[in-house]
């Protein structure tokens, strides 16, 4: 039986403490849709979005207002789009035909157009990699991204050498915006194919056909639920287990009536609390409240890795269903508490990087001086994959080196994006091992089976 008091404790989470429902993802496959004529492929392609995601966003503004909760975003997922072109080349017709079919239905953004190449790498993948930052340049909706390694295949040090190239163009593509293809790019290890979070989303080769992915987020509850409490870290880490299910709780809702509504499978809810940079909605005010003078303080990872395990937990016992990503999210554009502590001197890469160890993704919109070298960049995708390898969860760079900008100055990204502080990175070379290529091997423990 549902208690008053947790009514009114609901309504408060969201009229004053920010908890919304950030997204609702229509993961949609795309492999009836390939085709060896071109033109015959992207008409499939559009028709295909297009009728599936007809009412994706109304679906999501009536539910969003019949139950009182906010719902961001509309996004669609598709099969990655490596897959779906290979067969005929069309890889620039395929990014046009998806970029018109999300501007057509209404949607905040589609994520998919990814290449999976963590163990090798084809002639065409290679092809349809190097058309990323046109790709994203040319498109406002299209979010990309690429597997460089998992933990059972190593790290494929091809990939990530050529990654660091395709970030710097996209940026270049892109200086009148700030570099802003970039915030479009994710270059993951271990990526899992029901992430309903952009821009790393893509539709799994092992989904069916049409799958809902909800993603909650509340960091602004979570703070608030720890303003109460004044006992040890064992009480703290109960308070954020116990808040974490009532917000996956609200995700549960939404995801099976979305389903549903949309004739699609209940895929799952991602309880990632995902920060914006609207004050009180951050997951560095979370690590302050525990009892940080500021994020990027020692003790900041220790603290960090109690939040995530604590918020999975909580949410397990709320959905048979949870996954995605599941965690606390870092992005630094993106929470106001992260901006701050690296203009005050907090918070600096090596930090951040120690930080994604024990949370969900990874070095998440970091904008980095316009002149850092390509393979500068690449060692910082490959230092973040060996972290995702060998400690067997996902990790990602999302960095975005602003042409024109150095250290100190800011990025404009506008929106749910942001704006961030451009922090200075090592300028030692890598350039020696970069250079060698080849793969990393799987760690030991990837054979157990």
């Amino acid at each position: 039986m549902i208690s008053n008091n947790e009514i009114m404790e609901t309504i408060e989470m969201i009229s004053n403490q920010h908890l919304d429902v950030r997204t609702i993802t229509l993961g949609i496959s795309l492999f009836d849709c390939i085709s060896e004529n071109i033109d015959t492929m992207c008409r499939k392609v559009y028709d295909k979005i297009t009728l599936s995601a007809k009412n994706l966003v109304k679906i999501g503004n009536d539910i969003g207002t019949e139950y009182g909760i906010p719902i961001v975003n509309k996004r669609v997922s598709i099969t990655p789009a490596s897959l779906i072109s290979a067969a005929n080349g069309g890889h620039m017709e395929l990014i046009r035909t998806l970029d018109k079919a999300a501007n057509e239905i209404g949607i905040d953004f589609l994520g998919g157009y990814s290449a999976l190449v963590h163990k090798g790498m084809t002639a065409y993948e290679k092809t349809f990699i190097e058309s990323i930052p046109e790709a994203l340049a040319s498109t406002g909706k299209v979010c990309s991204s690429v597997n460089i390694g998992t933990t059972k295949a190593g790290i494929n040090m091809d990939a990530v050498k050529m990654m660091g190239g395709i970030i710097k163009r996209a940026a270049y593509l892109t200086r009148d915006q700030d570099s802003l293809a970039c915030a479009k790019l994710v270059v993951f290890a271990n990526a899992v194919e029901d992430n309903p979070f952009m821009a790393g989303a893509f539709h799994g080769v092992g989904e069916s056909d049409l799958v809902v992915n909800v993603g909650v987020s509340g960091p602004g509850v979570v703070k608030t639920a720890l303003e109460r409490v004044s006992g040890d870290l064992t009480e703290v880490a109960e308070e954020i287990k116990k808040t974490a299910f009532k917000i996956t709780r609200v995700g549960q809702l939404v995801a099976k009536e979305a389903s549903k509504r949309l004739n699609a499978s209940f895929g799952i809810v991602d309880l990632s609390l995902a920060p914006t940079p609207v004050m009180g909605d951050s997951v560095a005010h979370i690590l302050e409240e525990v009892g940080l003078e500021s994020v990027g303080a020692y003790g900041t990872t220790a603290i960090l890795a109690m939040l995530n395990d604590a918020v999975k937990k909580g949410g397990i016992m709320a959905s048979s269903h949870v996954g995605g990503l599941s965690g606390a999210f870092i992005p630094v554009s993106e929470d106001a508490g992260m901006i701050k502590a690296t203009e005050c001197g907090a918070l600096n890469l090596e930090k951040l990087e120690a930080m994604t160890s024990v949370c969900s993704v990874g070095l998440d919109m970091i904008a980095i001086p316009g002149d850092v070298p390509d393979d500068i960049i690449s060692a910082i995708i490959a230092d973040e994959a060996a972290i995702g390898v060998v400690n067997v969860k996902t990790t990602a760079v999302r960095v975005i080196p602003v042409y024109g900008k150095k250290a100190g100055e800011y990025a404009e990204f506008g929106g749910l994006l942001g704006r961030a502080p451009i922090i200075e990175v090592n300028r030692y070379s890598p350039s020696k091992f970069i250079s060698r290529g080849g793969r990393i091997p799987a760690p030991l423990h990837s054979n157990k089976n």
